[in-house]
């Protein structure tokens, strides 16, 4: 029952070319950047990441993608990130954009062994009748575009079906985890995190603080230990070690 590993390298080090990882975060909260260092180090190539968004500011994926590291990205924005843009646009990178409630269900539904839903959102528009570009020439044609998606109707409403998302791996970050793999997620590292680990066939938690078991009250626990298969303690100033996107001051 004890998942702890003692290294973050020692964690993903079955990390192979060409695995799918699903990534938690949203923006900045909840990289497990940690893991995502260590994925670097190792060295692993034309990964296959499923994410909110590709990492901001030189930090979480944005240091693989850098790195030419990774071959596919599905997620749901591009945001502020010139080069995912960059790539995508150049043909470099193969992308797969969804609407972000679609996708944070469709990592959900693969983690509680639905293999498909119905949506209303994105209903005549490209997500259900195909077209969107996942991957540019470098000229500003398109090698390859999404394709078309079932549609059916539910009350005079018309839905598209999407897929739910299953990943070889997952890497995920906490704020709280105990030796069995009992997570506690702080504050807005909760959107994504928890959908993430679900999605992954093996899922690394880094946790900022590691408990004993029975120290988690369980009506706390946000994720059970059961979708967490590997568990690392990071080092205070890794756990301390937080950006800040955007910063306010007001007077």
């Amino acid at each position: 029952m004890d998942k702890v590993v003692a290294t973050a390298a020692a964690a993903v080090a079955d990390v192979g070319d060409g695995a799918s990882l699903a990534v938690a975060g949203f923006g900045l909260s909840g990289v497990p950047n940690a893991l995502i260092e260590a994925v670097h180090r190792r060295g692993t190539t034309d990964l296959r990441v499923v994410s909110n968004n590709c990492g901001a500011l030189g930090t979480g994926l944005a240091v693989l993608l850098a790195a030419g590291r990774i071959a596919r990205v599905t997620a749901s924005y591009i945001g502020g990130n010139e080069e995912f843009a960059r790539r995508y646009l150049s043909g470099e990178l193969e992308v797969e954009l969804i609407p972000q409630g679609t996708l944070a269900e469709r990592l959900r539904a693969g983690g509680c062994g639905i293999p498909a839903f119905y949506t209303p959102a994105g209903v005549g528009t490209q997500v259900a009748d195909g077209g969107i570009p996942w991957r540019y020439d470098g000229a500003g044609g398109v090698v390859v575009a999404s394709p078309p998606k079932e549609t059916r109707e539910f009350d005079g409403v018309p839905h598209v079906l999407e897929r739910g998302i299953r990943t070889d791996f997952a890497l995920v970050r906490a704020a709280r985890g105990d030796r069995h793999g009992n997570l506690v997620f702080a504050k807005a590292s909760r959107n994504f995190n928890p959908l993430a680990a679900m999605a992954g066939r093996v899922t690394v938690a880094e946790v900022e603080e590691l408990v004993e078991p029975g120290a988690i009250d369980p009506d706390a626990v946000h994720l059970p230990g059961v979708f967490v298969h590997r568990v690392v303690a990071l080092h205070p100033h890794e756990a301390a070690a937080k950006r800040v996107e955007k910063r306010t001051v007001s007077t």
